[in-house]
């Protein structure tokens, strides 16, 4: 396997033949470096993003200016999801919290891919449910463990996104 392909995805890995040759030769190879923001917001998105050595949180900004890192997602997924369940925007904001790479792809071509249904649907809609799910339990984490717990929680979630045991963060003190 090259240093970096698309198939590192495991989203991306598991469509079938037709279905990822039909999207492999739009797919971007891109940088994305610790702290990069792919989209605010409310921000109206052009792209999605498949990782493949990078991990993304996905954080609720409050109008009172406090935020709450309600996902991650790494190589088992994609950001954007937004762009194929009938929006053009997220309620979120999405940041790279661990450096690596992924592979951006158009949303309107994405939109257009979903729409023919197949593997490509199917893996999207597995992992939006995933997803949800991930979404549901942090809440419940949140709200009932101690800080502790939820360290170890974060951790796990990280480690389990990352091929090595190191972890890159930023520490922003107010």
């Amino acid at each position: 396997m090259n240093q970096h392909s698309p198939k590192q995805n495991f989203l991306l890995s598991a469509l079938a033949d037709s279905d990822f040759n039909k999207l492999s030769a739009d797919l971007e190879l891109i940088k994305m470096p610790l702290d990069k923001v792919l989209y605010e917001s409310g921000m109206e998105m052009d792209y999605v993003y498949f990782p493949t050595t990078c991990i993304v949180s996905l954080i609720y900004l409050t109008e009172g200016g406090h935020s709450t890192e309600i996902a991650v997602t790494g190589k088992e997924g994609m950001i954007g999801v937004v762009l194929f369940m009938g929006g053009n925007s997220s309620p979120s904001r999405a940041v790279v919290q661990n450096p690596g790479h992924a592979y951006r792809y158009k949303g309107d071509l994405l939109k257009n891919a979903f729409n023919v249904g197949g593997s490509l649907q199917r893996q999207l809609l597995m992992f939006t449910q995933v997803l949800i799910t991930q979404m549901a339990q942090t809440a419940v984490c949140n709200r009932h463990h101690s800080i502790d717990q939820q360290l170890c929680r974060w951790l796990l979630l990280s480690l389990d996104r990352v091929s090595t045991n190191r972890l890159t963060m930023i520490i922003k003190l107010l």
